[in-house]
């Protein structure tokens, strides 16, 4: 989810969802666990995660990180982060990889692929052949698969979901489920409701990308998750200065 409040939380239960993991962009980690353990009950479980945005703009990378000690800026090299996940023993999935400039490639898979927990395979900001060519890759390199709704709207929170069997619903179990490769099936929704969902998703994308936002957050480096906020206490470079 890159969304959370209590329209989503309802939505989730309503859907038959035990757990969300919650990364909304450029959110600082301590902001995530709090609002993560505000939504959670004893019927939904919410695990709070860092999407981390590495790279410039042009050559930005997203990789998502769950089970975080300590918080990672964005704007960060790919490696930089890597390395910071690492010593913190976090797991690390890849979310829509190889998906139009905002994704892992083939290669950088790879090229971290031991350090790697899971590969999406559906999401649905995708096109039906980026689901295929993702599926492919998880396959090729023989990753765990995950699917998510990704959710940046409310009306495709539960659309997709990754399925555990015998996997309590509880953050410490999801996660470990997620750290160890265990068994899992990815399932969505169907039908042409599901497909309306998806396509809004993708025009969303419009949105996350304006001018506006490449000002703010770029240009300005104003957000909460920039290096050179002091919250990082200067232990971090950004990525291209």
């Amino acid at each position: 989810m890159k969304i959370l409040d209590r329209g989503v939380v309802e939505r989730a239960k309503a859907r038959g969802l035990d757990a969300l993991v919650y990364a909304p962009h450029f959110t600082r980690l301590e902001r995530i666990v709090e609002r993560a353990e505000r939504y959670s009950d004893d019927e939904l479980v919410v695990i709070p995660a860092r999407e981390v945005f590495t790279g410039t703009w042009r050559q930005r990378r997203h990789v998502l990180a769950l089970d975080l000690t300590d918080p990672v800026p964005d704007f960060i090299g790919l490696e930089a982060a890597f390395d910071e996940f690492a010593r913190q023993d976090a797991v690390v999935l890849v979310p829509h990889p190889d998906f139009l400039t905002v994704s892992l490639d083939p290669s950088d898979v790879r090229r971290y692929r031991d350090a790697i927990h899971a590969v999406e395979v559906y999401n649905p900001k995708h096109w039906p052949r980026h689901n295929r060519a993702a599926l492919a890759l998880a396959r090729s390199t023989d990753l765990p698969a995950f699917g998510s709704s990704y959710a940046h709207l409310p009306s495709t929170v539960g659309e997709v979901w990754t399925a555990f069997p015998d996997v309590e619903p509880t953050a410490e179990a999801v996660v470990e489920a997620l750290r160890t490769g265990a068994p899992r099936t990815v399932e969505h929704r169907t039908g042409a409701a599901h497909r309306w969902r998806c396509t809004a998703e993708f025009l969303h994308l419009g949105y996350e990308n304006s001018v506006k936002k490449f000002d703010r957050v770029v240009l300005q480096g104003t957000e909460p998750t920039h290096p050179a906020q002091s919250a990082y206490g200067g232990r971090f470079a950004v990525e291209g200065l």
